[in-house]
């Protein structure tokens, strides 16, 4: 069974939607979070990237941050730029990105379902992360933004969804700087919000799709309030967490592609031979970054050249779910063996891109000395996403990319 439950969002007036809503926290450092709020000064940034609002080299975890990001939540709320609902509801979120799709239900999920595993996950959370989120939504006393879930998709859920979409008129409707369109409809009627509750609940799993960092600390807040509250009856506001959640078979996984700054001590030539010990390589004679086209195989770009890299039979397990990913097979048949890759969360060696940003990136970064190789990856699939999270694995790191990405300050989850 998975618990699925609408709320009150607090969420922007229509009007001030568009220029509210901004990307997340973690996908811009502080000198883009303060040209954005120069730029657009109602920018849900404020909340987000809160040192914006500080001076120039405040560390990013001083309590000050944390202080000032609740006293720009309840800003927005005070201005009347933001208002709360009056009756708990679900939201369908839509996001149009070149052409494609995909429409998620907002709701809350259950810090209980989170720690028994019913939510699954497939990415490890560092320590430090999680802090600052914790202390961020702690502070607030509210889920600032939303995590990112999936689910296996339901021809009921999809109908309702459907229907809602097509007879009634959204709430905002805008597109982005980026070209991304959003559209928020309500979920307001009883038998609908019932019929939601109902198919949620004959789940047996919900997945963490994006934003594992978030998930684990909004969960881990839960806990702390229940600390405190040694009472609750669960039915608080900080036993569940805000989450937009996606069926499977709308969401797209974008590569997530590597480069590495050397060759561990070895020359293109020695490299290039003890790489062809476990993998067949073959040049490509174009100009143009070249694209993987299926599973097992891999774009390498070293010295202007582009070469398709696949394993060679017998070279890694197939039967192991993780170690079938082509991030595995990279890793474990060439980052750690021949470039010294132990660890690809710590390494400064090796850094990662979103295929959002193109195999130019790569070449960019080759070309240019700061980099001596690339390597552009198919993308993982959701099959194998969902398929690591139903066997209780873990994916390595940089596994998956999601586009697009979630707009923060559409709605907001208080605690209390």
């Amino acid at each position: 069974m998975a618990v699925f439950k609408p709320f009150k969002a607090v969420r922007p007036v229509p009007e001030k939607a568009a220029a509210i809503a901004s990307l997340p926290y973690d996908v811009m450092d502080s000198d883009e979070a303060r040209a954005e709020v120069a730029r657009n000064p109602l920018s849900y940034i404020h909340v987000e990237k809160p040192e914006v609002d500080l001076p120039l080299g405040t560390s990013l975890y001083d309590p000050a941050v944390y202080a000032k990001a609740k006293e720009n939540l309840y800003a927005y709320i005070s201005r009347g730029d933001l208002k709360q609902d009056d009756k708990p509801m679900f939201y369908i979120y839509e996001q149009v990105m070149d052409g494609r799709a995909q429409c998620g239900l907002v709701g809350l999920a259950s810090v209980d379902e989170y720690m028994d595993g019913t939510i699954k996950k497939h990415e490890l959370t560092r320590a430090d992360k999680e802090a600052d989120r914790i202390k961020h939504v702690d502070v607030c006393d509210a889920h600032s933004s939303p995590v990112f879930f999936t689910y296996r998709h339901q021809e009921v859920i999809d109908s309702l969804v459907q229907r809602i979409m097509s007879s009634t008129a959204p709430v905002y409707d805008f597109t982005s700087d980026d070209g991304i369109e959003h559209t928020l409809w309500l979920v307001s009627a009883e038998n609908d919000i019932q019929t939601i509750t109902e198919a949620f609940a004959m789940m047996r799993y919900l997945y963490v799709a994006d934003g594992h960092h978030r998930t684990a600390s909004a969960a881990k807040v839960g806990l702390l309030r229940r600390e405190q509250f040694p009472n609750y009856t669960g039915e608080e506001e900080f036993n569940h967490f805000m989450t937009v959640i996606f069926p499977d078979n709308q969401l797209k996984i974008f590569d997530y592609n590597r480069v590495v700054k050397d060759l561990n001590g070895r020359s293109t030539e020695e490299f290039l031979q003890e790489v062809g010990q476990t993998w067949e390589i073959e040049p490509k004679s174009t100009d143009q970054p070249w694209q993987p086209s299926k599973l097992h195989e891999v774009a390498m770009y070293l010295d202007h050249t582009w070469y398709r890299i696949s394993p060679k039979a017998g070279t890694w397990n197939a039967a192991n779910v993780v170690e079938n990913l082509d991030v595995s097979i990279l890793q474990n048949n060439l980052l750690h063996p021949l470039l010294g890759i132990q660890d690809p969360r710590t390494d400064k060696r090796i850094d990662f891109i979103g295929g959002i940003r193109g195999l130019g990136e790569l070449v960019k970064r080759v070309d240019s000395g700061r980099e001596k190789v690339a390597f552009a990856m198919f993308p993982t699939s959701m099959d194998e996403l969902i398929g690591i999270a139903d066997a209780g694995e873990i994916m390595p790191p940089k596994s998956t990319w999601f586009e697009p990405k979630l707009r923060s300050g559409l709605f907001i989850h208080l605690l209390s």
